[in-house]
């Protein structure tokens, strides 16, 4: 009985001395930070991917021409701002592994996560020299296919990471010895 108390004892000051002290306030800023940025991030390739799909629709030079506004006007700022909120939410994601008990890649939906977000960024970046190519054109229209992949599958990403920070699927990666 003993031994167990003691494992009771030193289990969470052993988890204490892993993370980084860090103010409940604080903490708790950074979760509200971390939450809006992936909000504002989702929201903006949902917009993204309705102006690709709408100037997807057109044909000839009304295609060009919506491609040519779509990427001066609206899709690359939004996907700028898309970067901006992804690069926040990849810190404060790292700052609150950091601080709380889930830790950086102790659990495997944390991990997942934390990949996730990097190839979302990735793919960000991917997506703005197309669209400013087809607005110069300089790519042929034939390959919005490749656009058009890149903003939905990001939203198929983020909408996976989303479902992840809600049921905190699998377990750790590695089993803490008792």
């Amino acid at each position: 009985m003993s031994t167990l108390t003691t494992t009771r004892t030193t289990a969470p000051a052993r988890a204490n001395l892993l993370r980084w002290p860090i103010p409940s306030r604080l903490r708790k800023s950074i979760l509200v930070t971390h939450v809006v940025s992936a909000g504002a991030w989702i929201g903006i390739d949902i917009a993204a991917t309705v102006l690709v799909a709408i100037g997807w629709t057109r044909s000839g030079d009304d295609r060009t021409a919506v491609y040519q506004a779509l990427a001066d006007f609206s899709v690359v700022p939004l996907l700028l701002s898309a970067l901006a909120a992804g690069l926040v939410c990849l810190v404060t994601g790292v700052l609150l592994g950091l601080a709380t008990k889930w830790g950086l890649v102790r659990y495997r939906w944390v991990a997942v996560k934390l990949v996730l977000n990097v190839v979302a960024c990735t793919m960000l970046l991917l997506f703005l020299g197309p669209i400013s190519e087809l607005s110069s054109g300089e790519q042929p229209l034939q390959d919005m296919w490749f656009v058009a992949f890149l903003a939905t599958s990001a939203l198929a990403l983020l909408g996976f990471a989303m479902v992840l920070s809600v049921f905190k699927p699998w377990g750790r990666v590695r089993k803490q010895p008792r």
